[in-house]
């Protein structure tokens, strides 16, 4: 039983890999001025790279986990998701509103999907 991962930091792994899934840890947005639409987007790229590097894609995403700090900020995340994600790939997901570790950050993405 092998488990791969990518970008091992102190406390946390970027990316795990077993028996053909992968696991993303959460995944932040670096510029936290921006706005919600901003930080989504720059989280989906952050998904879309590290997916690429393990071999994989949004086409194969089998569940992804959204924390967003404020619901206000719901359909401008949504805009941005929905101009992302592939039609017909659409996974299963779960949005929560949450206090993130860092005040700044307003939306946290957390990705499982299979390998191509």
């Amino acid at each position: 039983m092998e488990i791969k991962r990518l970008h091992v930091g102190k406390r946390l792994s970027e990316v795990a890999i077993h028996n053909g899934t992968v696991y993303l840890a959460g995944q932040i947005a670096e510029e936290t001025s921006l706005d919600i639409k901003g930080q989504t987007r720059e989280v989906l790229g952050h998904v879309d790279r590290l997916l690429a590097e393990s071999g994989s894609d949004k086409t194969c995403i089998l569940s992804c986990q959204i924390y967003i700090a404020d619901m206000a900020d719901f359909e401008g995340m949504n805009e941005e998701y929905d101009a992302w994600v592939p039609s017909g790939h659409t996974p299963p997901r779960a949005t929560v509103e949450a206090k993130l570790a860092n005040p700044e950050v307003l939306v946290e993405i957390v990705i499982v999907a299979a390998q191509r």
